[in-house]
């Protein structure tokens, strides 16, 4: 007993008669009669009732019918899913993220793959910068948001925007009043405490906020390091400090602290491993790539 059988079985269970049943599955009435009789041969029991001018269902084939059509249901079920897994539109993918992106780019592009793809999840890790090349290495994450270019060499990345740094104050500071500041202006905080990233770090970031104090002209008073940007945010607003972040953070906290633009720049990329076959992920790429970051997430 064959699948085709079976769907053989059904049609001729719906239509109960050989003729036109025969017509439906494109064979002739002789070989649909001997698919029925093998099956029921192999089964050891009728599975219709026949006269020359009636077939029935015995109750043995009523069964069956019923059971069948459920079989064929969940084949036909699991087929489909199967082929949308192979697509990518049924699948997951493992997103590494820095926190800076956290309220401002990453729900809106995330927004824009589920309204495409729906059945995709999204499993989400927060992840240190020194972590996203051995995290991609290891296959514990699908793709990574770094603001730092891919150094190993089976990893590729595509740039996705440039934004500001600012300026991190509290609400009641006395620069809380102002948009935007020249590097030469922050000399008049050195004798502020700041809280920010340990500077001695070997990361992108470090090196970039050790030249933006290097041509402010004054080396920070440090209060408190974390390289967790959440962390910083908390502690600026409750007048522990004042800090540097890439501008992007601004959508996380809007009334405890201020940002205030100064001209070096961040960028942010996107990681993933050069040729990964992952249809879930080639999908997510394809909407990154038509997604527009220009739409105020730098303010």
């Amino acid at each position: 007993m064959n699948f085709q059988q079976i769907q053989y079985f059904l049609i001729l269970a719906d239509e109960l008669h050989f003729w036109k049943t025969s017509e439906k599955v494109f064979i002739t009435q002789s070989a649909l009669s001997r698919h029925i009789k093998s099956m029921e041969q192999e089964l050891g029991f009728d599975l219709f009732e026949r006269d020359k001018r009636n077939v029935k269902l015995t109750p043995a084939g009523e069964f069956l019918r019923d059971q069948y059509a459920k079989l064929l249901a969940d084949y036909d079920s699991v087929t489909r899913r199967a082929s949308m897994i192979a697509s990518g539109e049924v699948g997951a993918i493992r997103i590494g993220h820095p926190a800076s992106i956290t309220f401002s780019v990453l729900p809106d592009l995330l927004l824009a793959l589920h309204q495409q793809h729906p059945h995709i999840i999204a499993h989400m890790l927060e992840v240190d910068a020194a972590d996203v090349d051995p995290f991609l290495q290891s296959h514990r994450i699908d793709i990574a948001f770094n603001r730092e270019t891919a150094k190993a060499k089976d990893l590729r990345s595509t740039h996705l925007m440039t934004e500001n740094f600012a300026l991190v104050v509290p609400a009641q500071h006395r620069f809380a009043n102002k948009t935007e500041l020249k590097l030469k202006d922050l000399y008049k905080l050195r004798h502020e405490e700041f809280v920010l990233p340990a500077l001695n770090g070997k990361s992108e970031h470090a090196s970039q906020l050790r030249a933006i104090f290097q041509e402010a002209g004054f080396n920070p008073i440090i209060y408190a390091e974390s390289d967790f940007g959440v962390t910083l945010l908390g502690l600026v607003a409750k007048g522990l400090g004042i800090s540097i972040m890439p501008i992007s953070y601004s959508h996380h906290l809007k009334h405890a602290v201020n940002f205030i633009k100064i001209p070096p720049t961040s960028d942010l990329l996107a990681l993933w491993r050069d040729g990964d076959n992952n249809p879930a992920l080639q999908i997510f790429l394809q909407v990154i790539n038509e997604f527009d970051f220009s739409l105020g997430y730098q303010s």
